[in-house]
């Protein structure tokens, strides 16, 4: 959708926070919470919202989603608070807020299901519960990774090295804790950890992360018009393709004509000065460049 990207909004005096940073706002006063009932409430909502064996067999599975806005600590929350800093903006900016938000929700709920079905197979390997953020956040790591492969990180804030190498890193430093479930890995959850990093590779083999793909549950709701199947679309007074046989690629003649101008602009005076046609040509670029990838 045109409208869910930041770049493709009309600019404004006040522009809303992102959902990154509304989640990490959100992580930070859940933490509170917590904390706060510790002291001066002690209520048994954290045993219903954390993701437990006991919760599990009950049928309880909403916990799969509620557990990763719960912290076991101050670092726990600080680190997943980073990663999230870091690596979720990039990611709602480059897919959009919704796409952000579907890969958070897919890729936690993934890392759950994987620690949930360890957890209620071996529950004196793999402990009586878990929560944190971390499953969500190593997807959104892993979709950061396999779109900007070659772009440096900084591990550990330390050594310099490619995103695509260290998510293969992570992948096997999680996947031996795992199948290795020692005591001297801290009581961390690596199967949630894992379970986020693989589905977020899946997100973009699958081409989630494109405009034009519909997500899983986007068709449940509602049917697309006969017309919405055509491969041609009318923006801006030019006709915008669809990924198809027919596709061609953009003209040296157009992106030098309405592009490079943009792009132009953009250097200039920042993307918010864009008018409502100049986005939706940038938004055809992008659109037809990204398919090529």
């Amino acid at each position: 959708m045109l409208d869910d990207r930041d770049y493709m909004r009309e600019g404004s005096r006040r522009e809303p926070l992102p959902w990154s940073v509304k989640l990490l706002i959100a992580l930070v006063v859940c933490f509170a919470l917590q904390c706060i009932n510790d002291v001066y409430v002690d209520s048994p909502a954290e045993r219903w919202l954390a993701m437990t064996t006991d919760g599990l067999r009950s049928g309880y599975v909403w916990q799969l989603f509620t557990f990763q806005f719960l912290h076991g600590d101050f670092l726990h929350l600080l680190f997943n608070g980073l990663a999230l800093w870091f690596f979720g903006r990039w990611v709602e900016f480059s897919l959009g807020r919704h796409r952000f938000a579907a890969v958070f929700v897919i890729t936690g709920v993934a890392g759950a299901l994987l620690q949930g079905a360890l957890m209620l197979a071996l529950p004196n390997v793999f402990g009586p519960g878990v929560v944190g953020a971390s499953a969500g956040v190593s997807g959104l790591f892993a979709v950061f990774a396999w779109l900007e492969a070659e772009s440096e990180v900084r591990w550990n804030f330390i050594l310099p090295i490619k995103a695509r190498t260290l998510f293969w890193i992570y992948v096997a430093v999680e996947a031996f804790f795992t199948v290795v479930p020692t005591q001297r890995q801290g009581g961390v959850a690596h199967a949630a950890h894992l379970g986020g990093l693989l589905m977020g590779m899946q997100f973009v083999r699958l081409g989630w992360h494109r405009d034009y793909v519909a997500l899983p549950w986007e068709n449940w709701f509602k049917r697309r018009p006969k017309a919405a199947k055509r491969n041609a679309d009318s923006v801006a007074g030019f006709e915008v393709r669809r990924p198809g046989k027919d596709d061609e690629p953009l003209s040296d003649d157009f992106i030098s004509k309405e592009v490079d101008p943009i792009l132009d602009k953009i250097s200039a005076h920042g993307i918010h000065s864009l008018t409502d046609r100049e986005r939706k040509i940038l938004e055809k670029a992008r659109s037809v460049m990204a398919k090529k990838n």
